[in-house]
């Protein structure tokens, strides 16, 4: 049997020690946080296991809010008693976020910069959004990776595998569904019917538990709970959403809402131009799908900040292409880099951040961002 190659080793070697380094993280941490949402998902493979109602009114700000499937997946580490099975979460999103970073840094076309700075950069201008995905026990890296996964096999023209990956995606995280429309256009039909196949499948199987009649009303209660959540936490301080943007500047109200609706269709047309500025391009998934990434939180009116981590590619993308934009948008891309990565409460102290939050300066940084991302497509600098 040949022995591994330097790179092989290297890469061995990386995980193992993101491994090390996450056992000693996770000590540190659970001393001070516990898990929240990685609890509400163990408590939802409980559910599931004893076909209980996956969807409580009275489980408050925690409920869960995700595909019954999804508490399928998540059943194993009910089995568990807490604390190993948080670990082994935690070890799990350590690899997985490692493996998001390489793939992110290693498929952006015709890089400028080499691996190691935007290694680095990225992990200052994300480290707020990693270390929160990380304490609560989220779940974004995962889905986001699935997506980028698609994007990626898109590319190499592995189209049933991209629609496979992509609609397992939405049952980690719903809002995965945005990328649906560009996997049509992008990689045709049989992406779209593999994605949807996988949906279908999908809203299916926990009929095997709670039966045809059962699985309907867990989807409904699913609906219900999304619906009725939305507006006591639309003006959090960590919402960034268009909705919450425009409730916090103008009050929560059906202006805000209908100006919010405007605003997501804007965005949405920026991501069609993106695509449609493509020209020929054979490598042109990367930039579109990391502004779709960039999206998801500020159209899910639940966008939290962290969510923006799994626009992680988005922002490898801006700081390979910094120094070639002109001097205007090189001030408009730094401030929304600034704004999204370094409105940190532990920096700023509680006076300046809450009265930045007030004003969702970080949504602000991410439309910032949205931006630098077009105009980088259409300068055809990607």
């Amino acid at each position: 049997m040949s022995l591994p190659t330097a790179p092989t080793r290297a890469v061995v070697y990386r995980y193992a020690a993101a491994l090390v380094i996450g056992c000693v993280l996770f000590v540190a941490v659970r001393q001070r946080r516990d898990f929240w949402d990685f609890e509400v998902y163990r408590t939802a493979g409980a559910r599931v296991m004893a076909a209980e109602p996956l969807y409580r009114a009275d489980d408050g700000h925690y409920q869960f809010k995700y595909w019954p499937a999804f508490a399928m997946v998540m059943a194993p580490f009910s089995l568990l008693p807490l604390a190993p099975a948080a670990l082994i979460w935690f070890l799990c999103s350590i690899v997985l976020l490692s493996n998001y970073f390489d793939r992110a840094i290693g498929a952006l076309p015709d890089r400028r910069t080499s691996a190691r700075v935007l290694l680095w950069w990225t992990i200052a201008l994300c480290l707020k959004f990693i270390v929160k995905e990380l304490v609560n026990g989220q779940a974004n890296v995962l889905m986001a990776l699935l997506v980028f996964g698609g994007a990626m096999r898109v590319e190499q023209g592995r189209t049933l595998s991209a629609g496979v990956l992509i609609g397992l995606a939405a049952f980690v995280k719903p809002y995965a569904l945005l990328v649906i429309p560009w996997l049509a256009v992008s990689a045709g039909i049989g992406a779209l019917g593999a994605a949807a196949a996988v949906v279908v499948a999908g809203l299916l199987l926990p009929a095997a538990i709670y039966g045809w009649g059962g699985n309907l009303v867990q989807l409904q209660a699913w609906y219900a709970a999304v619906a009725e959540t939305t507006a006591p936490n639309l003006l959090l301080p960590e919402n960034i959403s268009f909705a919450t943007m425009w409730g916090k500047w103008i009050g929560a109200g059906p202006e805000a809402m209908r100006n919010a609706m405007l605003t997501s269709v804007a965005a949405l047309v920026v991501a069609v131009v993106v695509w449609w500025r493509r020209g020929r391009g054979t490598r042109a998934a990367y930039l579109e799908v990391s502004l779709l990434l960039l999206l998801m939180p500020l159209i899910s009116p639940q966008g939290w900040d962290y969510v923006l981590l799994v626009a992680l590619p988005a922002f490898v993308c801006v700081v390979d292409r910094f120094r070639e934009l002109r001097w205007s948008w090189r001030l408009i891309a730094g401030a929304g880099l600034a704004l999204t990565g370094f409105t940190i409460f532990d920096l700023l102290g509680r006076r300046l951040y809450s009265a930045l939050m007030a004003r969702s300066v970080v949504t602000v940084g991410a439309i910032l961002l949205v931006a630098t991302i077009a105009h980088i497509r259409w300068k055809r600098l990607a």
